[in-house]
């Protein structure tokens, strides 16, 4: 270390260096999730000119050379000589921060916002963009590596097309992987094309050789729509598409006879998991609304008093979209809305709304409420049973259940959790664990089905109250990250059909129960080897999806020589085979449980574990083919 400290020591970075050098002040991680944000910043330009009624279409090309492309046919970036730069304003866009259309109100009245920093970012963490404009019958282009100008803004071409085109490949030696995922991004450019419905999307996989495309005429009406499903309904939907004092509204909800809420909110077209001022202000509105209904049509039991949010919202379906100027979002993440004014403008217009439509439809309001009481009643005798459970079992001590074998390390930091089969792997996981960060709960049987049943059974749940005590976090509107006592909870169960019917049992209660678990990345599913080979002294695992064919000929064993054994169940391993195939961080396979499409995982978890026999025989009977092989 020199002792000196001087000017020579302190360091100018120019340019856009201090985003490569400090990437995370930028972007929240540099993982796989926010790889693809490199796609959705360039898309959300382009979203950014459709909201503006310039553009129409707007497609993504995932290439084999690990290109990503994006096409949009906007207003296209001006190639002139920005005045205060003294540069190309296609160059300027992508080479300094804060640069861009979305700072000047006459240009973009609406934007996705401006705490990510656009395109600039995404030339950053590039290791090569290419920018392709169209525009004025002549076709512009410039060439960045490493966000560094390697060719002046040059006409290469004439046209009569009206293209931009940003072509870009990640810096592999920034992301931690450069695969794009081809559902992840049709998963977003779905969304867009429900909340734009004049503008198509179309997303091309030439790796692969897929392609699709979305238009949806009705929106988040049609949307809407196939998130209930086959769920019997109450009434029509209910769709607000209003402007009012500088702030454009767009809500659809509606009612449905199961008890699985669901709220998906927007702004600007950004997706906002955490809703905040305008989600709140339209529970609100509907809350004041219904009991004001309520109350004056005499439809409210005097014991159990005016209704509470969690009740109007239990059977309820929602999309909320605000289209606003100046969103204030919490941080790069976006998944909050901060603007406080927002809250009080949506919460008068549902309420108004509501009140008008219900006030002419009394008969629907009185199945609306009869609903809302269920919710109520149930609401009050879940506090009474909780705190029942409360008084009689751990949970009020904060004591962790006996069975639990944890680990010394006290930081939730590097710690594991595996959830195991009692009667299977528990002896051997628990004795060759290492204990310094992997701690084991073992479960009795097949817990409770969460899907159907109600808080106060699913409290009074022996195995489900201890899976709580363990993971610490809590459930539903109390869950606690910052509670959470270990950073990855991995569920470790056999590979035969019981063993899968935990697993899915486990999925469902932390879908329904604990989804911030899944959404922030801490849920995993250990995948132990089904076949253990050997030859001579020669020895190998082989794991799922591979099949004991592949395997043999991958690993050139002499398939008339070769011994096999099948592992159906974890504890036909002896603790040490264990360790090394399924436990030990250098040797084992994970996988991460995420929600890349909530829609769908909804759907599915209705299908399997709801009680309408008839949608999961339809389901099994249409997927059985693709079973390749299976334990009976």
């Amino acid at each position: 270390m020199t002792q000196n400290y001087d000017a020579q020591q302190i360091k100018v970075l120019e340019g856009l260096e201090p985003v490569r050098q400090r990437p995370w002040m930028y972007i929240w991680s540099t993982d796989s999730r926010w790889l693809h944000h490199m796609i959705y910043e360039i898309v959300d330009n382009a979203v950014d000119e459709a909201l503006a009624w310039y553009c129409k279409n707007i497609t993504v090309i995932l290439h084999k050379d690990w290109y990503v492309s994006v096409y949009d046919d906007g207003r296209w970036i001006p190639t002139d000589i920005h005045p205060k730069t003294k540069k190309s304003a296609l160059e300027t866009v992508f080479t300094v921060l804060h640069a861009g259309g979305k700072f000047d109100k006459s240009v973009y009245k609406i934007s996705g916002g401006l705490h990510w920093v656009g395109a600039s970012v995404v030339n950053a963490l590039s290791e090569h963009l290419i920018a392709t404009v169209h525009r004025n019958w002549k076709i512009f282009q410039q060439e960045y590596k490493k966000w560094k100008p390697i060719t002046p803004v040059k006409i290469i071409w004439e046209t009569s097309k009206t293209w931009t085109i940003v072509k870009f490949k990640p810096d592999p030696t920034i992301f931690e992987t450069t695969n794009f995922n081809y559902n992840t991004i049709l998963t977003r450019l779905k969304q867009s094309a429900y909340l734009t419905p004049w503008v198509s999307f179309t997303i091309i996989d030439e790796r692969n050789d897929k392609r699709e495309r979305f238009l949806f005429f009705w929106g988040i009406k049609i949307w809407l729509k196939k998130l209930i499903w086959n769920q019997k309904t109450i009434w029509n939907q209910f769709y607000i598409n209003t402007e009012w004092n500088n702030i454009l509204v767009e809500i659809t909800f509606q009612y449905v006879n199961s008890q699985n809420d669901n709220i998906l909110s927007f702004v600007n077209n950004i997706h906002t998991p955490d809703g905040w001022t305008h989600v709140i202000g339209f529970k609100n509105g509907l809350l004041k609304a219904i009991n004001e209904l309520a109350k004056s049509k005499s439809l409210i039991d005097k014991k159990l008093g005016s209704f509470q949010a969690s009740d109007i919202l239990d059977w309820l379906y929602a999309i909320i979209s605000v289209k606003i100027p100046e969103p204030q979002f919490e941080w790069q993440t976006k998944w909050r809305l901060w603007n406080s004014y927002v809250k009080k403008e949506v919460e008068k217009i549902v309420y108004e709304y509501i009140v008008k439509e219900l006030e002419q439809n009394e008969e629907i309001l009185k199945q609306i409420v009869e609903k809302i009481k269920l919710s109520a009643k149930a609401r009050i005798a879940a506090k009474l049973a909780k705190e029942t459970v409360l008084r009689k079992s751990a949970i009020a001590t904060g004591i962790l259940p006996g069975k639990l074998a944890d680990c010394s390390i006290k930081k939730r930091q590097w710690t594991e959790l595996f959830i195991v089969e009692w009667n299977s792997a528990w002896w051997s996981a628990k004795q060759w664990r290492d204990s310094s960060f992997q701690a084991i709960l073992p479960l009795k049987g097949k817990i409770l089905n969460t899907e159907q049943a109600g808080l106060q059974k699913i409290l009074s749940n022996n195995e489900i109250k201890s899976l709580i005590l363990a993971i610490g976090a809590g459930i539903k509107e109390s869950y606690d990250e910052n509670k959470l006592r270990y950073d990855k909870i991995i569920i470790m169960t056999d590979a035969d059909v019981d063993g899968a019917h935990i697993r899915t049992l486990l999925l469902t209660f932390f879908f329904r129960y604990m989804k911030p678990l899944i959404e922030n990345w801490h849920l995993y599913i250990a995948v132990p080897p089904l076949y253990k080979i050997k030859q001579g002294k020669k020895e190998a695992y082989i794991y799922p999806p591979e099949t004991l064919e592949q395997g043999i000929k991958r690993l050139w064993f002499d398939p008339d020589k070769v011994e096999v054994q099948r592992y159906k169940g974890l504890g036909e391993m002896n603790p040490q085979q264990l360790w090394e195939t399924t436990m030990n961080p250098e040797n084992r396979r994970l996988l991460k449980v995420t929600i890349q499409d909530a829609e769908e995982a909804d759907r599915l978890f209705r299908t399997l574990m709801w009680e309408d026999v008839s949608s999961r025989k339809h389901f099994i009977l249409t997927h059985a083919k693709k079973v390749k092989e299976l334990d009976i």
